[in-house]
């Protein structure tokens, strides 16, 4: 099974693609890692989609990524009798900390650290921004508000703080039961919600404790701030547009996408780029002409991958949905402005050897038109290293260890193939020409480049590079 695309996509999971059968087409449509929100799911329901992802991965024999998506700190408004309610620009509205009935005038909210935490002059916003008001007074007991851009209001609506940072964990007791469970079944990627400062993934990593890989969603202005510092402690980033688009003017959500990708290409960490990238196909078995584009944007910035949520869990056509965003990849990555771009983003090497063998195995794969780079990973990091320098040769990551193939399966260009590690040079070559010619990826007469580390099984050792001849069938060896 090769994709004819570099970029990954991510599938949601939900009532609309939970069985077998689906997931199974899901696959064959072109989904390669698939995202379980626990904001809707339970252990039960994460253990079973496991064992079917598990189940497919076995029956297509490719390594296939599972990312469980923490539901973080949710702050909501208390009841309001006779909703909905209208709040009109400028009267004062007031969030109490107490359990009132819900007016015009007031409502409760239950959540005493915002009120400990607002300013005057912050903004809150109401029903993912529809509704805005700005912060007058506040106290312990009671924030006194203007209302900015009022509408209707409904019990339970969310509450999003732009410019304030709220003193609590990005993990609450259920992310942490939950990311427990997600660890103890064997998922790939841990998706952590409302990251607000580095602090937040250090206690994220206390609990994972390297059983999955951690992505922080990038989705809070107070995350931008420390983008830098959170990159340093997080296996990925995932720019998450939707609250993005709630906590920032919306203008601005199109440069911070940008911000956040280039940040993770230069630290050669996945990054995934989501929300509302193919709305429409919820209900229509076609995109709009601008999601579209939205799409072709993240696939010329060179995201490693891109995510389908309610397209895929919830809507009414979640196989059209990955293969309409497959054939929009495949067909971007063929146009020819899109390795000129690619090419002009692309960050020098970090001054290492291992780097520098990476740098230099695209560098010679792209000179002399080679068939494709292959590399021997144990860990990982050579194959990340490799996605990094982003070439337009097909990369293939040789590992003898399923969670690195799984977790590898996020990432752009790379096609992960689980073999035995190499026990000798003559064996380094013969494994990777075959493998080359199996996978449909090299032909008889082709070159390939093979990187490795020596001595072989040395996690982070890469330190060699050989260029090799692919022979005819009959020539290659067997397993």
């Amino acid at each position: 099974m090769t994709r004819r695309r570099r970029v990954k996509i991510v599938a949601t999971l939900g009532p609309a693609s939970s069985t077998a059968e689906m997931i199974t087409q899901l696959f064959d449509c072109g989904a390669d890692v698939f995202r379980i929100n626990m904001s809707h799911t339970d252990h039960a329901q994460l253990r079973e989609l496991h064992d079917i992802i598990r189940g497919v991965e076995a029956e297509r024999g490719h390594p296939i990524g599972i990312l469980a998506d923490l539901q973080g700190p949710k702050f909501r408004i208390g009841e309001i009798d006779d909703e909905p309610v209208t709040l009109v620009n400028g009267q004062v509205f007031d969030l109490v900390n107490e359990e009132v009935p819900g007016s015009s005038r007031q409502v409760a909210l239950p959540h005493p650290e915002i009120l400990s935490a607002v300013n005057p002059g912050n903004a809150l916003l109401l029903d993912d921004g529809r509704i805005r008001l700005r912060v007058k007074d506040s106290s312990p007991e009671m924030i006194r508000t203007v209302v900015e851009f009022g509408g209707e209001l409904s019990s339970r609506k969310g509450v999003n703080l732009p410019d304030t940072v709220v003193p609590v964990s990005a993990m609450t007791e259920k992310d942490r039961s939950d990311l427990e469970m997600a660890c103890s079944v064997g998922v790939d990627w841990i998706g952590l919600s409302f990251v607000q400062r580095p602090e937040d993934v250090a206690e994220a990593r206390k609990h994972t404790r390297g059983r999955a890989a951690l992505m922080a969603k990038i989705e809070k202005p107070s995350a931008l701030v420390h983008l830098e510092e959170i990159l340093e402690l997080v296996d990925g980033l995932m720019v998450a547009r939707g609250d993005l688009g709630v906590e920032l003017p919306l203008e601005q959500v199109p440069g911070r996408q940008k911000q956040i990708t280039r940040a993770a290409r230069r630290a050669g960490k996945p990054v995934v780029v989501a929300t509302q990238m193919l709305e429409s196909m919820i209900k229509s078995p076609v995109p709009t002409r601008a999601e579209v584009s939205d799409v072709s944007t993240a696939v010329f910035e060179g995201a490693d991958a891109i995510m389908l949520s309610a397209e895929s869990a919830v809507g009414d056509f979640p196989c059209e949905a990955v293969s309409t965003m497959d054939t929009i990849a495949q067909q971007i990555e063929r146009e020819p402005f899109y390795s000129s771009i690619i090419h002009a983003q692309r960050t020098e090497p970090e001054t290492t050897s291992a780097d520098a063998i990476s740098a230099a195995a695209r560098t010679v794969a792209e000179t002399l038109n080679l068939a494709a780079i292959v590399c021997y990973t144990s860990s990982g990091t050579t194959g990340l290293r490799a996605a990094r320098e982003r070439p337009m040769k097909p990369i293939i990551a040789l590992t003898p260890i399923k969670n690195t193939g799984r977790r590898l399966a996020i990432v752009w260009g790379l096609h992960c193939v689980l073999t035995e590690d190499a026990t000798s040079l003559d064996d380094m070559v013969d494994r990777a020409c075959r493998i080359s010619f199996q996978e449909n990826i090299a032909a008889a007469g082709q070159r390939i480049i093979i990187t490795a580390g020596v001595p072989f099984g040395t996690p982070g050792a890469t330190n060699l590079l050989r260029v090799a001849f692919v022979g005819r069938d009959e020539d290659l060896p067997d397993s």
